[in-house]
């Protein structure tokens, strides 16, 4: 393509940065919101307005959605005036929306018929990230036409991911925001555990910020030397150790009446891989249990499963 035009649609918190910094990169753009009066700044900056998805996909290259979950990436694509009713050979649709992977794959046939590429390039970052151009994107479809509308991706985030065949870009998104979610869990139990046994919340704090969790090391450093190579000898820190303190976390807990579920199901996975005869090797070696439970699957670096 010589000169992209751009389409994008959903101009809220986080559509609102992403295609305002489109725009600051010199694309000329067609938007479309059920809210006219969010695409003021960008009207004001030469974009040209649609009434509707199939009329902005009639008259652009690339189409961008960053829509609030399935059920509007539906109604915006196959429903009543539809992106699916204005695409032509050589249209390609992004979404940008934290959405179905299923249903992200079942469209791209759809839009494949047509003689258009779609991508899933769900986004992580916020709505600060969305203004800056601070954020991670994680782009699943065809490679090709990813490398054709990278430089578009980085107007607007500064950690683009190609991630596979459609749809693994919504996996990828949907395990990071959970393993966010879930790690809020156990934080909220530590630090109400800690509190109410006699530590000042900003210490604590700072001291959890300072340690091995708080510099990231568990991603960065020890689940890629450990569970992700499927090396447990000799260990970075045995799983008997581990047990130890969260046994002990649990005693404290119980003296303070604090309930602690989630450190109790870590308690037990501990337990379960000592009982493996694995007190001796890296306390990692205790996360082979769920990939048991999920079938014998295997999280291994640069193997597939």
């Amino acid at each position: 393509m010589e000169k992209i035009k751009v389409g994008f649609i959903g101009l809220g918190n986080m559509g609102g940065g992403m295609s305002m910094n489109i725009a600051k990169s010199g694309y000329d753009m067609v938007v479309h919101d059920i809210n006219r009066a969010a695409a003021t700044n960008l009207l004001e900056l030469g974009a040209e307005w649609a009434d509707t998805p199939k009329e902005l996909a009639e008259s652009v290259d690339v189409i961008f959605t960053s829509l609030p979950g399935p059920t509007e990436v539906k109604s915006v694509s196959t429903g009543v005036d539809g992106l699916i009713e204005g695409v032509s050979s050589g249209s390609i649709w992004i979404d940008l929306s934290t959405s179905s992977p299923t249903l992200i794959r079942e469209l791209s046939e759809e839009f494949e018929k047509q003689g258009a590429s779609v991508l899933d390039a769900p986004v992580s970052g916020g709505v600060k990230g969305a203004q800056t151009g601070k954020l991670a994107i994680m782009v699943g479809g065809s490679e090709s036409v990813f490398n054709q509308i990278k430089s578009i991706l980085e107007s607007f985030g500064d950690k683009v991911s190609y991630t596979g065949s459609i749809g693994s870009g919504s996996i990828c998104k949907l395990m990071h925001n959970t393993i966010g979610y879930g790690m809020q869990m156990i934080i909220s139990e530590c630090l109400t555990l800690g509190v109410k046994a006699g530590v000042d919340p900003g210490n604590l704090f700072e001291c959890i910020k300072n340690g091995s969790v708080g510099r990231g090391n568990l991603l960065n450093v020890t689940l890629p030397d450990t569970y992700l190579q499927g090396k447990f000898d000799p260990p970075n820190f045995a799983l008997k150790l581990a047990r130890k303190d969260v046994s002990l976390a649990l005693e404290l807990g119980r003296e303070y009446n604090v309930p602690m579920e989630a450190a109790s199901h870590a308690y037990n996975e501990l337990t379960s891989a000592v009982n493996r005869g694995w007190e001796n090797k890296d306390s990692r070696i205790s996360l082979l249990l769920q990939e048991e439970r999920a079938g014998n699957i295997e999280v291994r670096l640069g193997q597939s499963s």
